[in-house]
């Protein structure tokens, strides 16, 4: 194992070195191998994208699929700066817009949430807020493998972030919350039932989390937009935004719904700006069965 650990390490130092222009033209080449000779879940890409946008030709969803396949090959490249990075690298790779919404926020004294999607490069833009100084956690997936957990966790909370698993998050939640720190939500992905509600993304019907309107509802922390997306030379731009107004439909699930609608709402506004850079692959519009 720590050989394979050597040789990942050794590769990223390779990575790494490389001038910017020709890491991004790596991760390109990387998504295009990906897209168009492997062509793994290419088709539910294209799908994807007409869901979305129906008015859009197929020649043009096509252009489109295959430029977000090649920004996943850069995110991909940028996975390589995790075992190096430092605060020398915060203005060299990141631009990070409205800190100071967060610090408001975080006078309340009962946490903030904030939260994103697969826009961009959402790990990189996670280390860059971490290296800003930001109390930092991230609600994250597991792997199956133990040793493949502890190698890839280790490796993106060198920066200070902390990462909280989905399973029975709640009381850690709660607790990085109390302690007034920042704690991360990805909403974007499909969520059936219990903990996901029907809802709709580009007015399609889905299932998304509950999560974040749960915490939202008891806490009152306030819950800020982020948007992040990658610029022409390779700088990861991450946009915080004033918190998201609650509206409280009296009854509490409807409540909760609504809020998870808004939420979804403002998710779809991030991907209209960016959508040559969300996750496409992912199987957004499974059928909600109760």
């Amino acid at each position: 194992m720590n050989l394979v650990v050597w040789f990942a390490r050794s590769i990223s130092y390779i990575v790494v070195s490389l001038p910017r222009s020709w890491q991004m033209c790596l991760g390109d080449v990387i998504g295009i191998f990906w897209f168009d000779l492997l062509r793994i879940r290419r088709r539910l890409v294209i799908e994807n994208i007409a869901r979305a946008f129906p008015e859009m030709s197929l020649v043009d969803r096509v252009r489109l699929g295959r430029k977000s396949m090649c920004h996943q090959g850069r995110t991909l490249i940028e996975y390589c700066y995790f075992p190096f990075l430092n605060q020398g690298d915060l203005e060299r790779l990141f631009v990070i817009k409205g800190l100071d919404k967060v610090a408001e926020a975080r006078k309340r004294g009962i946490g903030v949430c904030l939260m994103t999607c697969h826009v961009g490069a959402g790990d990189f833009a996670t280390a860059g807020l971490s290296l800003s100084g930001l109390p930092i956690h991230l609600i994250s997936k597991e792997f199956k493998w133990e040793w493949l957990n502890q190698t890839w966790f280790n490796l993106r909370s060198r920066v200070g972030t902390r990462f909280i698993k989905p399973r029975n998050s709640s009381f850690e939640i709660m607790r990085a919350l109390k302690a007034n720190e920042v704690v991360i939500f990805v909403q974007d992905q499909f969520m059936g039932p219990p903990i996901g509600a029907k809802t709709t993304f580009f007015g399609i019907e889905t299932g998304s989390a509950l999560g974040l309107s749960v915490i939202g509802r008891k806490t009152q922390a306030p819950i800020l937009p982020v948007h992040t997306y990658r610029r022409s030379d390779g700088v990861t731009v991450v946009e915080i935004d004033d918190p998201i107004p609650w509206e409280d439909r009296g009854e509490k699930d409807a409540t909760l719904v609504h809020m998870t609608q808004v939420f979804n709402d403002r998710i779809e506004q991030m991907v209209r700006q960016h959508p040559d850079q969300w996750m496409w692959l992912h199987r957004r519009w499974k059928r909600f069965k109760y």
